[in-house]
């Protein structure tokens, strides 16, 4: 029952996380005077539409995956192609949340199922930030500073409510402070070449998420070592040179996803073979 709950729940804020992506990109291509088609693009208030042709989409054309597959992966209306990104954003949203739910390292009760249930909103955020990322090579502060603000409100409700003490308040601190301080280091060494703005801002989140200095550590490690094992390929056959643009965003998701699921395991493992 709890799998077949998170399926659900997930397919369902996949539908949405793609809903999210287009329409943020769709209202900051608009100018400032189209407030017409901005409050149709609204996230909240906008009824869903084919991206193509505009129409506004039935019951039947809204139910995740199983919608795209009935319909042949083509607009009702249109009858234009509809991305794989939709199904496949739905789908993996559900396997974060079922991967989630099986490797989360405490248990799921007291504040561990407070955690759960917050991470599950940080999970969606992410891949939203991801997907939007891989597209378009920015990281809006419309979603970034949201997801900010939600991991401020949980660091409070713990330390209000579960009585985290000074220790979980300076350990979030170093860990916020060595995320997003490399990549500030790193924006302004390099004017903006090496690393966007963006990023800077999501180190402070995923330094919020990870807790600690040695978990931003080995966020960071994680995310290099992927991002490196990704491109490797394409540099060896000549599809990328050194210069290419590599959306680093992602491969964040990906460090702070393991570190948040696997980190304790990995420390324990780190510190006792080698420090």
């Amino acid at each position: 029952m709890i799998v077949l709950m998170l399926i659900t729940l997930g397919v369902c804020l996949g539908s949405f996380t793609n809903a999210l992506v287009w329409r943020l990109h769709e209202q900051a291509k608009l100018a400032a005077e189209k407030k017409a088609e901005l409050a149709e693009l609204s996230v909240l208030r906008g009824r869903s539409m084919c991206p193509k042709c505009k129409h506004q989409l039935a019951v039947q054309d809204l139910i995740p995956v199983v919608s795209w597959i009935s319909l042949g992966g083509k607009c009702r209306y249109c009858h234009r192609p509809i991305s794989w990104q939709y199904p496949l954003v739905e789908l993996l949203t559900a396997g974060l949340f079922i991967f989630s739910w099986v490797f989360w390292p405490s248990a799921l009760a007291g504040i561990g199922l407070f955690e759960f249930v917050f991470w599950l909103i940080f999970i969606t955020g992410l891949t939203a930030l991801a997907v939007y990322d891989l597209k378009w090579f920015l990281l809006p502060n419309r979603i970034v500073y949201p997801l900010i603000g939600l991991a401020l409100v949980q660091l409070l409700l713990i330390l209000v409510f579960y009585h985290g003490g000074f220790s979980t308040l300076s350990s979030t601190f170093w860990g916020v402070l060595i995320a997003a301080g490399i990549f500030y280091v790193l924006f302004q060494l390099s004017h903006g070449k090496w690393i966007g703005g963006g990023d800077v801002k999501l180190g402070v989140l995923l330094g919020m998420l990870v807790g600690g200095p040695l978990n931003s550590i080995l966020m960071l490690f994680i995310a290099s070592c992927t991002g490196t094992l990704l491109s490797l390929p394409f540099v060896i056959t000549g599809r990328a040179r050194r210069d290419t643009h590599l959306p680093f965003g992602p491969l964040l998701v990906i460090g702070v996803i393991v570190v948040r699921l696997f980190g304790v395991s990995i420390t324990h493992w780190l510190t006792g073979r080698y420090i």
